[in-house]
């Protein structure tokens, strides 16, 4: 409405000559970069799978999808590659099968994201001492170094092992469960993924960062841009997000 009255023409002119524009592919000459991956949606069924380079900050490539998977994060890598990119490292968030697919190249987990998995996990104001003892530990995930890291989760663990280890037993089955297994959950997650945590310090010299917070900026902008444009449709949508991410 805005361009309309700008240009004294109608709501259907403007629509129809966005409709004609066609946006121009960004030219990303291959280097070596750091590829940060992560996906973003609005409603159900559409969303877009990004990869940027973290060292000089440009979107690399991107997917519109419905679904977030694994093969797709693979197949952005390989297409990376085979167009001249040497992909020294990659930063992406904790889904199951995803840390595993890149055994050639240094991967690091986001630490932000696994801080929100034990928030899940054991919530935001714990009540338990052992859960807020260990929300304490996580809290210094992203401003301490591995082996501080590991050696704090070892101390925890060692002290609440027994905790861990209870059982409570079902009075109509008589069988027994863990009576703490969301701190389980919490604690095994952290284990699981410790291999990815500390890569950035595994390979300090590459200074690979190590949250996927630069992607995660973009999306909130790109997010706000969307819902001052509610309505638009898929393929306006689309056009919107490419002039958002060549810009």
């Amino acid at each position: 409405m805005q361009l309309a009255q700008k240009y004294g023409c109608s709501n259907r002119t403007i629509q129809r000559k966005l409709d004609l524009y066609t946006p121009k592919k960004a030219i990303v000459h291959p280097d070596k970069v750091i590829v940060v991956m992560d996906s973003v949606y609005w409603g159900k069924g559409f969303g877009v799978t990004v990869f940027k380079d973290a060292i000089k900050g440009k979107i690399l490539l991107k997917y519109y999808i419905k679904n977030e998977t694994n093969s797709l994060y693979r197949k952005g890598i390989k297409e990376l590659q085979n167009e001249g990119f040497k992909v020294i490292a990659i930063v992406c968030d904790g889904r199951r099968g995803l840390l595993n697919s890149f055994p050639n190249i240094p991967v690091q987990m986001c630490q932000f994201h696994q801080v929100a998995i034990i928030r899940r996990y054991i919530t935001k104001s714990p009540k338990m001492l052992a859960s807020i003892e260990l929300k304490e530990l996580v809290s210094l995930l992203k401003c301490t170094d591995k082996e501080s890291f590991e050696g704090g989760l070892n101390d925890w663990y060692i002290k609440w092992a027994t905790f861990l280890n209870e059982r409570t037993i079902n009075q109509f089955t008589n069988k027994s469960t863990f009576t703490h297994r969301r701190l389980r959950s919490a604690y095994r997650s952290l284990k699981t993924n410790l291999k990815w945590l500390f890569t950035w310090y595994d390979y300090i010299s590459l200074c690979i960062p190590n949250t996927t917070n630069s992607l995660e900026g973009q999306f909130s902008n790109l997010k706000n841009k969307m819902r001052n444009h509610n309505g638009l449709s898929i393929k306006r949508k689309m056009k919107l997000i490419d002039e958002f991410f060549k810009a």
